[in-house]
């Protein structure tokens, strides 16, 4: 068997992000509470280059946790694995000046089925995050 020598790129761009904003707490170390998916990985699967976290109103320091799980149940533990986290600090949103952006590289292939799962620690009162994800998706010839 020879090994693959042609490098891989995405077939067409994909920029995939969560239907809400973070603002539930989950402190677990293992994706098992309350999740929010925000990127899905495509029939040939895809490659996520970045996270960004942007505030939406006035948020609570905290720190988001991201992880990859493999297609299956995010309550079984062994589905999910804590990839990277980043500390998200407060935010005071206001009419004269722009909310904070966070961006987290992750440069991860996925194989197909296989999602991001973003958490954050401190329950979000007044705002959240809102969790986006910039990649591509790998296309068959």
């Amino acid at each position: 068997m020879s090994a693959n020598t042609a490098p891989i790129y995405s077939g067409v761009g994909d920029i995939q992000w969560g239907t809400t904003a973070l603002t539930a707490a989950n402190t677990t170390y293992e994706a098992t509470g309350s999740v929010l998916t925000v990127f899905s990985a495509s029939a040939s699967g895809s490659f996520v280059q970045r996270v960004r976290f942007k505030a939406s109103g006035s948020t609570t320091a905290t720190v988001a946790r991201l992880f990859i799980n493999n297609g299956q149940s995010t309550v079984t533990s062994s589905n999910n694995i804590l990839f990277d986290e980043i500390t998200l600090a407060a935010v005071t949103s206001g009419s004269s000046a722009a909310t904070t952006t966070f961006e987290l590289p992750l440069n991860v292939a996925l194989p197909p089925a296989y999602r991001i799962l973003a958490t954050v620690a401190t329950a979000q009162a007044n705002g959240g995050w809102y969790v986006s994800a910039v990649g591509g998706s790998y296309t068959t010839l």
